[in-house]
């Protein structure tokens, strides 16, 4: 099975992951500037609604799998917002831009690809834009709380820090939090949370 081919099964009944926002992303939204917003690795769009929900825009969801995007386009209409799907991988995708912010929440891509997500994040951010970033950390795999099963897609925040060089790190930590997301984020998890700025 491939990639897309498993998230699609995933997405398959539409809540895999809940339709609320991820907590960090609710916990930083009054600091992130107002304008164009990507999410990576969206899913069925939860946070892209939100973050268009509280005015930021225009949103662009990006997954690999059309039955997470089109899901996110149907909790959009229920939200009475819009978000922008685009159906790509990470991989070889443009991020385009400049964005005012960029999300990435459990983008747990393999490291190739990782690097390259970076360096496009780093390129297609405005001057002053933020980068919005909650990963599994490699203490995680075991738990049975979510995640992949191999840390080798997991980030450490040394790892975070050493792929936005220059960046400014408003956040920036390693923690154990209660992660309550639908049927496959359910539990006590080793998680990195960062919110960085790009030099103006």
């Amino acid at each position: 099975m491939s990639t897309r081919e498993f998230w699609n099964e995933r997405y398959g009944d539409g809540s895999a992951y809940g339709s609320q926002p991820n907590d960090f992303v609710r916990e930083v939204v009054d600091q992130l500037p107002k304008g164009p917003t990507l999410c990576l690795a969206a899913g069925e769009g939860r946070n892209a609604v939100f973050l268009a929900e509280h005015g930021f825009g225009p949103v662009t969801a990006v997954d690999q799998s059309e039955i997470g995007l089109q899901s996110a386009e149907r909790l959009a209409a229920s939200r009475g917002v819009h978000v922008n799907t685009v159906a790509a991988d990470l991989g070889t995708w443009d991020f385009g831009g400049p964005w005012s912010v960029i999300t990435a929440i459990w983008a747990h891509v393999p490291p190739p690809v990782r690097v390259r997500m970076f360096e496009e994040i780093r390129r297609s951010l405005a001057p002053g834009g933020m980068l919005v970033l909650e990963s599994y950390h490699p203490d995680q795999v075991g738990r049975g709380t979510g995640g992949p099963p191999s840390p080798a897609p997991m980030k450490t925040l040394a790892m975070v820090r050493d792929l936005l060089p220059g960046f400014e790190l408003v956040i920036g930590r390693e923690t154990e939090r209660q992660v309550a997301e639908g049927a496959f984020h359910n539990g006590l998890s080793a998680v990195v949370q960062v919110l960085a700025r790009k030099p103006a």
